[in-house]
Order: structure tokens, then sequence, then C-alpha cells
């Protein structure tokens, strides 16, 4: 009787279930069509500046303060770019930004691999103490150092070179670098260190071939990191360069705003030939930065 009294009860659930699978396939496919939606109107809203820029970088002063602000360019006019590059002087302004950014890069990478290696690995009484000392630096805004900064760099004669915003730039990316690279490095196995230490490698050999090749998904991340906070930096440059023949691209761009009459067609242009390389690269990397930050994560 028992059994009768289940069977009734399984079919009347099951009858049930028939009943609201229409209903939870109907729920589901509104739910992804709504999603759907959602997300299609926030990819145009972020991707509407990038579409506003291109055309803005086409059209003259009338066109942009005219009628036809977001349509496209009734003239296509590639002589703003042509003018940005040659009378704009874009090109000296792209080739350094290009020099203290890859610097930057490259010397920001090899502190924190090798600060990071000797925090996380090695064993001695101030490890934790450095780790905490370099990441105080998050703390410190970068508008409270400009005049001390200034100061230094003057009486050290850096002022007006190249070398006068590397050096900041490196000092402010340590501490979130060394923030990502020790988390990083916690998430690969001692156990891999040690099988190589017993066939003979020295702590070098182990570094260099076994430890670094993992560190690039971190290393990409904090280059990206990096990337952007020296590509678009615009105080440490306007302050410690003057030169025109040194000046950045924001600083330079910035500088082509005229007191009497502005052309905003090169402006424009100029502002394209800064993005490009930033868009570029994150297609690059993405994926890089994605791996880190899961490996990253999950530890053990």
């Amino acid at each position: 009787m028992k059994d009768k009294k289940m069977t009734r009860y399984d079919l009347k659930m099951d009858n049930q279930t028939e009943f609201y699978r229409p209903l939870n396939k109907t729920l589901k496919k509104t739910v992804s069509t709504f999603i759907f939606i959602a997300l299609c109107i926030f990819a145009v809203i972020q991707l509407f500046p990038l579409y506003w820029l291109m055309t803005f970088s086409f059209k003259d002063n009338y066109e942009i303060f005219g009628g036809n602000v977001i349509g496209l360019p009734q003239v296509w006019r590639v002589s703003n770019y042509i003018k940005a590059l040659t009378s704009g002087n874009v090109l000296v302004f792209l080739i350094n930004s290009v020099i203290v950014t890859v610097s930057t890069i490259v010397i920001t990478s090899l502190l924190v691999c090798t600060s990071s290696y000797a925090i996380v690995r090695m064993k001695w009484k101030l490890s934790g103490v450095t780790l905490v000392y370099f990441l105080v630096g998050m703390m410190v805004p970068i508008h409270a150092t400009l005049l001390p900064l200034f100061m230094i760099l003057r009486k050290f004669k850096l002022l007006n070179s190249h070398l006068a915003i590397i050096i900041p730039y490196v000092a402010f990316a340590l501490p979130i670098g060394i923030l990502i690279m020790t988390g990083f490095l916690e998430s690969i196995p001692k156990e891999l260190e040690e099988a190589a230490c017993i066939d003979g490698c020295s702590i070098y050999k182990v570094f260099g071939k076994l430890i670094l090749p993992l560190m690039r998904p971190a290393i990409a991340t904090i280059s990206i990191f990096t990337y952007m906070s020296s590509w678009n930096e615009l105080m440490f440059a306007n302050t410690f360069i003057n030169s025109d023949r040194l000046k950045t691209l924001t600083v330079g761009i910035f500088s082509m705003v005229n007191e009497n009459e502005t052309e905003w067609g090169p402006i424009g242009a100029g502002l394209v030939i800064a993005t490009l390389p930033t868009i570029i690269m994150y297609i690059v990397f993405s994926g890089q930065v994605q791996k880190s930050l899961i490996m990253g994560a999950v530890k053990g």
C-alpha cells in the first residue's frame, strides 16, 4: 500500500514537472534575451567614445562645434593626421613615449621579479618587513611627491631627461607589481624548485630557467598596469620635462592647444595615435592577464 502511495505521488510530481517545464524554458529564454540586450547596450556605451574619437579626428572645427558632432564626417580629412605627425610633432612625442614606457616596463619587470622571488622563496629575517615596506608605497599619494622629486632631480641634474620620469614611474609601479607577483609566486609549488636543486641547479638557474618562464602571465599583467600608468601620465611629464624634443604624447598633445585659435582635428588625430597602442597591447596580453589573476587567486 505504501509503495502504491509513493507511486501515485511520484506520478503527481512528474505531471507537475511536465506542466512547469515549458514555463521554465520560456523564463530562461526571456532572461537570456534580456541579458543579451543589456550587454549589447553596455557594449555600445563602452565603444561610443572610440567611435566619437575616430570621427572627431577626421573633422574640422566647423563640424566639431557645428551640427555634426556625433555623425560621420562630411569630408574625411586625412590631412589632420598629416598635420599631427609633421607640424604637431606627434611622431616625436610618440617616440619619446615609447622610449619612456618600454624602459619603465623592462626595469619594473626585472626589479619586481627578482625582489618578489627573494621575498617569497628566500628565508631571511626581514623578508616580511621588506614586503610591507614596498606595499606601503601604494598608500603614498603621487601628488605629494611632486615637489620633493623636483628638488631631488634638480640637485642631480636629471631634469629635462628621460630619466626624470622613468625613475618615478618605476618607483610607483613597484608596489602593485610586487603585490601581484608575490601572490602569483605563492601559487607555484615549491617542489619544482626542490627537484631542480636535487638535479644540481644553482639558485640562478632555478630562477632563470624554471621560475621566470612560469612568471610570464604575471609579468604580462604587471606590464599592462605599468604601461597604463606611464603611457597616460601627465603631471610628472609636464613638470619635469620642458624641452619640446623630449615631451611625451600626453604633454605634447596638451601643448597643441593654442590660446587664440586651435585646430581640434589634428589634436583628435594625435589622441587616436596615442590610444591605438593601448588597445593593441590589451588585445595581445588580455589572455595572459586572465591566466595570472586566476592562478594568483587559487593557491596550492
